[in-house]
């Protein structure tokens, strides 16, 4: 029942399929059962060791005969799938329900070990979610809820949740609403929380052209090390709006003051869902414009980004294309600035698709 239940009601994702298939992007359709392949194919951009340079990156930013057709967005599409992988396995999840709300989703196999913990979690079923995970009624409040599941997490950690942070991420059924609890950052995928970030692309205007500073993650960092990421960018943690983590994170990050980030516009969301064994991760990201200074040079306080460079959006638009070079979810946020500034353009086979596929996950 189960199954059924997460089949039938995860609707709003979408499947990629190959821009050159006569359907580049369809609606999952709602049928009750969970198909034994994936349909995704996989990235045809060329893959890098994390160990490449910036030379690497000028060399491949350069312009290809093949990359002289704008009309062609197909390596646009490849990156929106690698963030949508797996949507055919919703089915192998169930629900995570606080007080009447759907907060998350959990998969079959790693709700094995949460049944270790009768006092925390329970796993009843009803013809409204079917078979699904649920807190212990004693869990009646916000501190118990964060406190008990801490535990919880710090028990499976290093073995089953890797990577923990100690920093909390809000659980909420949508954003804006009060907080279920609040649950460590390196378990939200393993909940199937939705979790929201700030991403912003700090670009400078030179005779006309526009540049994007880039910056190349530490090698020492536990996800995505020496990938390329945006100027600034980071998870929305507990207690704090979207605006002042933005500040904070560029002061952090950047060394921008906030005499210079206050000026960042806010321009939207993209959000994605993606399947990696036991984690779901359905994350929004919220967009932000900051144009800089032509004589700013960034940088890094907090020791997470290894150099910074900036680079012709041209060009970058040939490495989003071409390579693997950018941590995965960065792609989605430049190709949204490539929309509204004008660098993809109606023409484009597949506009309409792309641009509504940047909203594939559960923006709410």
């Amino acid at each position: 029942m189960a199954s059924n239940w997460c089949c039938h009601h995860l609707s709003q994702k979408f499947l990629f399929r190959s821009p050159s298939s006569p359907a580049v992007l369809q609606r999952r359709l709602k049928f009750p059962f969970c198909p034994p392949h994936s349909v995704i194919s996989a990235s045809a951009s060329l893959t890098l060791s994390s160990d490449f340079t910036w030379d690497d990156v000028d060399r491949l930013s350069q312009p290809q005969p093949k990359q002289n057709d704008s009309s062609d967005l197909r390596g646009f599409f490849e990156k929106v799938t690698l963030c949508n992988r797996n949507s055919e396995k919703q089915c192998e999840f169930i629900p995570f329900v606080i007080e009447g709300h759907i907060v998350g989703y959990v998969h079959n196999g790693f709700s094995e070990h949460l049944r270790r913990y009768e006092h925390v979690f329970t796993f009843p079923e009803d013809t409204s979610f079917g078979r699904h995970v649920a807190l212990h009624p004693s869990l009646n409040s916000s501190e118990h809820r964060t406190e008990a599941i801490a535990d919880v997490v710090n028990s499976l950690s290093e073995k089953h949740i890797p990577g923990i942070r100690n920093e909390l991420y809000p659980v909420t059924s949508s954003f804006g609403t009060p907080d279920f609890f609040s649950l460590e950052r390196a378990a939200a995928p393993y909940f199937g929380i939705k979790a929201y970030g700030v991403h912003m692309n700090g670009y400078v205007e030179r005779d006309g052209e526009k540049y994007l500073w880039i910056g190349k993650r530490s090698k020492v960092k536990p996800t995505y090390p020496g990938k390329l990421d945006h100027l600034v960018a980071g998870g929305l943690p507990h207690g704090i709006s979207c605006g002042e983590n933005l500040v904070k994170e560029c002061e952090e990050e950047a060394g921008i003051p906030r005499s210079i980030s206050s000026k960042a516009t806010a321009v939207g969301a993209v959000s994605y869902m993606d399947i990696d064994g036991y984690r779901f991760k359905r994350d929004v990201l919220f967009c932000y414009d900051l144009k800089l200074p032509e004589d700013f040079i960034p940088v890094n306080e907090d020791g997470e980004v290894e150099s910074f460079k900036l680079v012709p959006v041209t060009h970058v638009t040939n490495i989003i294309k071409s390579t693997n070079m950018f941590k995965e979810n960065c792609n989605l946020v430049i190709i949204d600035f490539l929309f509204r500034h004008g660098y993809i353009k109606p023409e484009g086979l597949g506009y309409l698709k792309l641009l509504q596929s940047l909203r594939s996950g559960d923006c709410t």
